[in-house]
């Protein structure tokens, strides 16, 4: 069993790597983010990349024990294979790594983890306004 995690392991070494930062509109090209920031998105995850990746039919390997060189605090990558050992693309949409990031970093914000986040936040905020009323009228 180990010999066959071997073989999978340096078939998937030879694929891209995607770290989140490359598609984080927060931060700047000199932080390594690599797409435009009007097409960017903010704070996105592996995971979230990783289910884009499977929506886009994109094979994938999420590695979360790695980290961004440039910023060892942001933990975890993507690895993606873009095109078949014969030279020939995985999608035909899709031919370059700038393409898939694009593509990705339109679709996170889409990503149903993140419509769930949004529809929480109005009710925690509304609770914490509350909160902060309260706390001023004790002050009083």
């Amino acid at each position: 069993m180990d010999g066959g995690g071997g073989d999978l392991r340096s078939t998937i070494k030879k694929w891209n790597v995607i770290y989140p930062v490359y598609l984080n509109s927060k931060k700047t090209v000199a932080e390594g983010r690599r797409i435009a920031s009007s097409k960017a998105c903010p704070d996105p995850t592996c995971i979230e990349i990783a289910d884009c990746c499977s929506h886009l039919k994109i094979p994938h390997a999420i590695e979360l024990d790695k980290a961004y060189p440039r910023d060892f605090f942001q933990v975890g990558r993507v690895r993606v294979q873009l095109k078949k050992d014969d030279g020939s693309p995985v999608n035909p949409a899709i031919k370059t790594k700038k393409q898939l990031m694009i593509q990705i970093a339109e679709l996170v914000p889409k990503h149903h983890g993140r419509t769930k986040k949004q529809e929480t936040v109005p009710s925690s905020s509304a609770g914490g306004s509350s909160k902060n009323t309260k706390g001023g009228k004790k002050k009083k």
